[in-house]
């Protein structure tokens, strides 16, 4: 009993960081990384968190759907942050498969009890202005349809700034990445307050 006790404690105490090469550090050191970093400010403000990052370059939605259940199982998060969906946008893949393959994903971390925090992105127009459009509503419909937290657009106050991009303009630098933190923890910490008490802690 008590030692089950401590096990649900501590699966609350873990956050899985599930995305693509935008939470992989891509390009850069890993300790230069935007989740490195998250690890950084939950140690130093006091948070008895665990960082999992199981993020892929280069991944899909839906290669995300399959890779989950196992990801779930092995690391008991209390936190997903779903950061996909950017890959799918930009080999102009159907948008109503995104969507369920998301759907999907939160509806699993959901029921393995854990909160969700949808992460979204924004792609460049290559594939006409309305592609684009309804790429961007997919995370909100997703947000709103489970109640999610959502952050906007990852990558806020960064694409567009040269000084903070590497050079495939696709991918933050070193430099970009604090920003990208700030972005996420805006809407992670609320979670944060919420799991410490459901908690215990």
């Amino acid at each position: 009993m008590f030692i089950a006790l401590q096990n649900a404690v501590a699966s609350d105490r873990t956050i899985l960081v599930f995305g693509d090469s935008l939470s992989a550090a891509f390009g850069i050191r890993p300790e230069q990384g935007w989740v490195v970093l998250l690890e950084t400010r939950l140690r130093t403000q006091g948070y008895g968190y665990e960082v999992v990052n199981a993020s892929v370059s280069g991944e899909t939605t839906s290669g995300g759907l399959e890779r989950l259940p196992r990801a779930l199982q092995l690391h008991q998060p209390g936190t997903v942050i779903l950061e996909l969906g950017a890959n799918d946008g930009l080999r102009g893949l159907p948008l109503d498969a995104m969507r369920d393959n998301l759907s999907h994903m939160v509806h699993m971390a959901q029921a393995k009890g854990a909160h969700v925090l949808l992460v979204g992105i924004q792609i460049p127009p290559n594939y006409g202005p309305r592609y684009t459009e309804e790429f961007a509503h997919v995370f909100e419909g997703v947000a709103n349809q489970y109640h999610l937290p959502l952050v906007p657009f990852l990558l806020a106050g960064v694409a567009l700034d040269p000084t903070r991009m590497q050079e495939d303009g696709m991918h933050p630098n070193a430099q970009g990445e604090p920003p990208v933190l700030d972005t996420v923890w805006r809407y992670l910490k609320p979670l944060l307050k919420k799991n410490a008490a459901t908690g215990g802690g």
